[in-house]
């Protein structure tokens, strides 16, 4: 049962985007393709593009040891960012699996505890959704026609989804997500796991509560600012490689990159299907020709994606050359330290 559930994690979010994308790309013209990539496309701003999605995943490694030093865990900078380069090659064969993948890396190669690191992740994705929420209320403030536009083309209708249920419908359903919860909590408190998984909750709670404890906060607000500064400017260049939308402004651009964000919700790889269809949308809404619009967003992906292989396998490399256990924690560090006074010690005797 369980290789089953394993082969469909990986093999469901392959069929959802491979079925997205061939609903978008039916009697799609490929052979156009190859005369924008070798002719008409200007792959220096792609490859000026590069370094700032490099930097938003590095931006996020350093983040991410400033949550584990509260912990009393103490990591090289070249071993978190390392290991965030693998988790985002890893998603793109399981989605979501990438966080777990870091995790278990950070504890063989720094024995930093799981469940902690874990939590750590937790607090991550925690202060990412606020921002997140924060940059598209902005932008959808300043841009509310075109989203407006965007809702009615696809048919989304926040209005209709907030009353499509009754007042007794909301209350019911509130009702039986209060039972299930409960149901739950009983079930596990009769299963011999039960103190295994208190531990573990007990444990990702501390790695939630470590945010207060961070020595530099302005460092990790700068941080968690700068990768999605990082990640937009990756997206916003590539607008320059093509002279269909260059000149469409930051705006386009900004509106583009949050309903991109959005669309990589649905658990696809790297958020292919959904990341087009939502990204080509919106460019249609601006006045890019729907061929066009598709020219953009195979491409951006495609390149997007494929350096996210790079770094993942490079980062993999790298990884191997690193000696396991190197700092690992303070309380090793301190160990370490004390050993190295005893020697000097001895050898001062033996002087």
């Amino acid at each position: 049962m369980k290789y089953v559930q394993a082969i469909a994690k990986i093999i469901l979010p392959l069929l959802l985007g491979g079925a997205i994308l061939y609903w978008m790309y039916r009697g799609f013209d490929f052979q156009g393709i190859k005369q924008v990539v070798l002719h008409e496309m200007n792959w220096t701003w792609m490859l000026l593009s590069f370094p700032f999605g490099i930097l938003a995943q590095a931006f996020r490694g350093w983040r991410w040891r400033q949550t584990l030093e509260p912990m009393g865990e103490k990591t090289r900078n070249s071993v978190v960012v390392n290991t965030i380069f693998t988790s985002y090659a890893v998603s793109l064969l399981i989605p979501r699996v990438g966080e777990f993948t870091r995790c278990g890396l950070l504890k063989r190669w720094e024995g930093v505890s799981f469940a902690k690191a874990l939590g750590t992740v937790v607090t991550e994705r925690a202060v990412d959704t606020l921002m997140v929420l924060l940059y598209s209320g902005l932008i959808l403030l300043f841009e509310m026609s075109v989203f407006g536009s965007f809702f009615k083309k696809t048919g989304t209708s926040l209005d209709h989804i907030l009353t499509s249920f009754s007042l007794t419908g909301w209350l019911v359903t509130g009702i039986c997500g209060i039972a299930v919860m409960l149901l739950l909590h009983m079930l596990l408190r009769r299963l011999s796991i039960y103190n295994k998984v208190k531990m573990t909750l007990h444990s990702i709670w501390e790695g939630v509560l470590s945010l207060k404890d961070i020595k530099n906060l302005p460092l990790y607000l700068l941080f968690s600012v700068g990768i999605w500064v990082m990640y937009f400017l990756h997206f916003y260049l590539t607008f320059f490689c093509f002279d269909f939308t260059k000149a469409l402004g930051i705006g386009c651009a900004l509106v583009c990159f949050v309903v991109g964000n959005f669309a990589v919700i649905v658990p696809t790889p790297n958020g292919a299907g959904p990341w087009h269809f939502a990204v080509k949308t919106m460019l249609i809404l601006y006045g890019v020709a729907d061929e066009r619009a598709l020219y953009f967003v195979l491409i951006v992906h495609t390149v997007q994606t494929l350096l996210v292989i790079l770094l993942g396998v490079w980062a993999s490399i790298r990884l191997s050359f690193v000696s396991r256990n190197g700092n690992g924690s303070l309380e090793r560090d301190e160990v370490r330290g004390a050993r190295d006074e005893v020697r000097g010690a001895r050898y001062e005797v033996r002087e």
